[in-house]
């Protein structure tokens, strides 16, 4: 069995981000708290490790992951092009359940899979996870489940279903839910809901104002 470490704690939580980051590091799949299901990630900048993440939930390049970030500031270094109701939204829900879709920057040397020249990104609003983040950077990040099968709301989810398959497990303790971040197309002029989830549509809708939201 791979090692899990009680992040509860703040000895626990440094103890166990420290041999996360040490695994992300060498190229290695960990599972992580966020503030909607727990995640399976690695470097979104290893393509091996991202290939890791795909084979280990049995999903396909076809289906890429998102990436978690650790602040807002990292925007401008992975998307272009950022529409400023784009950032708008951002001020208003990260950290948060709010992934948003933009033109990657064509200088970065990853492979998400199957992008079309796009990344999802989102900052989530859960310690463990931003300090996760903070120590290695972008990561590539889906739910902790095999596909098909429901999310996994606790560490014990996450390894029922992962296994081996991953070198660290961080608990966090029970997630509050199983409602996953909503997903919104910023590649156009007009954002495009891909999926309602944490942020429901009347409350984008409060913050772009004018702006027309599609759903």
């Amino acid at each position: 069995m791979s090692p899990v470490y009680d992040c509860t704690t703040e000895d626990g939580r440094a103890t166990g981000v420290a041999e996360a980051a040490e695994a992300v590091r060498r190229g290695e799949v960990v599972v992580l708290p966020t503030d909607t299901v727990y995640g399976v990630g690695a470097d979104a900048f290893s393509p091996d490790a991202v290939a890791a993440v795909l084979a280990a939930k049995g999903r396909g390049r076809e289906m890429p992951p998102p990436v978690l970030v650790p602040n807002p500031r990292t925007l401008d270094g992975l998307a272009t092009s950022v529409p400023a109701y784009a950032r708008e939204l951002v001020k208003a829900f990260w950290p948060g359940p709010l992934t948003i879709v933009l033109l990657a920057q064509s200088s970065l040397m990853w492979d998400l899979g199957d992008t079309n020249g796009t990344v999802a990104l989102r900052m989530p609003e859960d310690d463990v996870a931003l300090a996760l983040l903070d120590a290695v950077g972008p990561m590539a990040v889906t739910s902790a489940n095999i596909t098909g099968q429901p999310a996994a709301t606790s560490v014990t989810d996450a390894a029922a279903q992962l296994g081996a398959a991953v070198s660290v497990y961080l608990d966090g303790g029970p997630t509050s839910g199983n409602v996953p971040s909503t997903i919104v197309d910023c590649t156009g002029e007009v954002p495009v809901v891909l999926r309602e989830g944490g942020v429901s549509a009347d409350q984008l809708r409060e913050v772009l104002g004018e702006t027309e939201l599609r759903v």
